[in-house]
């Protein structure tokens, strides 16, 4: 990676900042959070959050922990921007790149993983945009069956012939006012365990256990975003990974290209496939990926406005200093 790359995507570095107030602001902030106590970092993509952690890691020490649904995956490093070598240098991190891509991976897989590290020598920094990560986390997770293949087979048709309002349908009333309709993944998810269980996701919700770091033990940090000034770097990051081998990475996992597979649904991965088959110019392929980030990146701001009030809310253009 470039030092403009580098330097893009650590926005909370000296280095970056020419005024110096992000800095200090991550300094401030810093010196307010308690050593010993787990760290949650959550946010919209491109927001900065991987530097604070870094910041904090290097500061106060600790384990920088994913808690992003695709970075866990092996076969995506550039596209999903997981954390490169000159990162891993800086502070320790788990539970990146360790899945392999065609195996499957979900919360439950992921709180198994996550639970040793809340109780081990090092201090957890838990960051990422999977926000289902962190309610499992801190409000606990119903013990759901797994999926059967076939019915996880008939619900991706049925996504794919007939779009995932099909689903409605078939969802529980309560379910339908619980999860965010405009998800089809969670929708088709929804709709998976009400066929598989004959019982709705809200009543297993409802049953769940408690929670293995419950908030008020945590640190629980918010990072803001205002669309325009996401958007933006949205766009330039999306350059950056073109510039630096996401083609590549998308031409790596031509052969074996899967859209019903979770590390296939990695934001831009489909667009560059269908630049690599010819079925689209490269300038077309990174619009709408450009495109779906911003989306995904809406998505991803409307579920912290509406479930992690409770979080200290950190502004990243402040934070930024100002920079796009």
């Amino acid at each position: 990676m470039s030092e403009n790359a580098r330097q893009f995507n650590a926005p909370f570095r000296g280095k970056t900042d020419r005024s110096g107030h992000g800095v200090q602001r991550v300094r401030e902030l810093i010196e307010t959070l308690a050593p010993d106590r787990p760290v949650l970092i959550a946010g919209p993509t491109a927001s900065g959050k991987s530097a604070l952690a870094l910041a904090i890691a290097e500061a106060q020490g600790g384990v920088i922990v994913n808690a992003d649904a695709i970075q866990v995956f092996d076969n995506w490093q550039v596209l999903t921007a997981r954390p490169d070598a000159a990162d891993l240098a800086r502070a320790p991190h788990v539970l990146y790149g360790h899945v392999a891509w065609d195996a499957e991976y979900s919360v439950g897989h992921w709180l198994r993983e996550v639970a040793p590290l809340l109780h081990g020598s090092d201090r957890p920094i838990i960051i990422g945009g999977t926000g289902l990560y962190f309610a499992a986390l801190t409000e606990g997770l119903a013990e759901i069956p797994a999926t059967p293949r076939e019915i996880r087979a008939e619900a991706d048709r049925l996504r794919g012939d007939a779009g995932h309002e099909a689903f409605f349908a078939d969802i529980d009333a309560e379910t339908l006012d619980r999860i965010d309709l405009a998800n089809p993944m969670r929708v088709q998810r929804a709709w998976e365990v009400q066929r598989a269980t004959g019982r709705g996701l809200a009543a297993w919700q409802d049953a769940t256990p408690p929670p293995l770091l419950p908030l008020a033990h945590a640190l629980a940090l918010r990072v803001d975003a205002g669309r325009d000034w996401l958007n933006a770097r949205i766009a330039r990051r999306f350059d950056l990974m073109l510039e630096h081998g996401a083609l590549a990475e998308a031409e790596a996992n031509l052969a074996r290209w899967d859209p019903a597979l979770l590390s296939f649904k990695a934001i831009g991965a489909p667009e560059l496939i269908r630049h690599l088959r010819g079925e689209i110019s490269l300038a077309e392929a990174r619009d709408k990926a450009t495109i779906a980030t911003c989306q995904f990146a809406k998505r991803q701001r409307t579920w912290l406005r509406s479930r992690m009030k409770a979080w200290h809310g950190v502004d990243a253009q402040s934070l930024a200093g100002g920079r796009s």
